[in-house]
């Protein structure tokens, strides 16, 4: 097997679609089907079962890939440990986080590296709320992992690692806060915080809406520019919040109740670099590695209700349901 023919396998066993498979070898779906062929005539069997609504993979394709996949990576990695030396990439990897999330993924992509690739060091900063990007076109990072959408021309994405259900920060005091669940209708029963800063308009529309679904204005409320500052505002009711499910789980506070949203478009995450920043090894192996990571961990991060009060004593009673 040549190694052309080793990574579409891989690859296609990944993405278990060929027009995906054929992007991200920048080959043509011709080509992934004559190598898939090729090598199927090899093993002498089907490794794939192909439909005009699906491709699967055959008990034989999934032992192969089984058997495959861990020598592969080793190869990679020890090229990419030879490639890096090499270039000298022992330096810094400045990598921003826009959630917690996000923020949870890039640590334990790190803590992988340690381990793999020692000679890479990685350095993290939280994505200011207020300049969702321009940190990176600054340089300030070199890549960060951040919620869509993206649509920068100067900025490449990558593919979704993780998804997130929302929820609503409100007032514990707000009627709100006593439904188990909401729906973005909903929100046209609270001010929503807006944010104060170089906010594209198609961000802003997609985490702060400005109508419901049905068209009913949603009131705006103060303009907050860091987390810490809108969760504040929001325990004192002067307005509410819409943030990824794992808000509340690094960021409860007394007078706070997360209310899961059991409709809109979840929070999808991915890597964002500089589209200039191309033929760098430390960013494409962050990349990897954050990709097998995410790969270990539940598609989706549901939401489920938290809320914190304050008790006597200034001790904090927590109920998560």
């Amino acid at each position: 097997m040549d190694q052309t023919e080793l990574e579409c396998f891989l690859v296609l066993a990944e993405e278990l679609h060929f027009g995906r498979t054929a992007a991200r070898l920048r080959l043509s779906r011709a080509r992934v089907s004559q190598l898939i062929q090729k090598l199927e005539r090899r093993v002498g069997a089907p490794l794939f079962t192909r439909t005009s609504r699906r491709v699967t993979l055959t008990p034989l394709g999934t032992r192969l890939r089984d058997d495959l996949a861990p020598h592969h990576r080793g190869i990679e990695d020890a090229l990419a440990r030879a490639v890096a030396a090499a270039r000298a990439i022992e330096g810094v990897l400045h990598v921003g986080f826009s959630t917690p999330l996000a923020g949870e993924l890039v640590m334990r992509t790190i803590e992988e590296l340690r381990t793999t690739h020692p000679e890479l060091a990685v350095e993290v900063c939280e994505v200011p709320l207020a300049d969702p990007y321009g940190m990176l076109r600054r340089g300030d990072f070199d890549l960060q992992l951040t919620d869509f959408p993206v649509h920068e021309p100067d900025l490449t994405r990558g593919p979704t690692l993780l998804v997130e259900n929302r929820v609503l920060a409100v007032a514990s005091a707000h009627p709100l806060a006593a439904r188990g669940t909401l729906t973005l209708e909903d929100l046209a029963q609270v001010p929503l915080l807006t944010i104060a800063g170089d906010i594209p308009d198609y961000w802003s529309e997609h985490h702060l809406p400005t109508h419901t679904p049905r068209g009913t204005p949603i009131e705006p409320g103060p303009s907050v520019t860091n987390h810490q500052e809108a969760l504040t505002l929001v325990a004192a009711g002067r307005g509410a919040l819409l943030s990824g499910a794992r808000t509340a789980l690094y960021h409860g506070r007394p007078g706070i109740a997360y209310i899961p949203l059991k409709d809109g478009n979840p929070l999808a995450y991915g890597l964002t670099r500089r589209s200039a920043a191309t033929g760098n090894r430390a960013l494409e192996l962050f990349g990897r590695v954050a990709r097998e990571v995410a790969g270990a961990w539940p598609r989706r991060f549901p939401g489920g209700r938290h809320e914190e009060r304050a008790s006597p004593g200034n001790r904090m009673a927590i109920s998560a349901h």
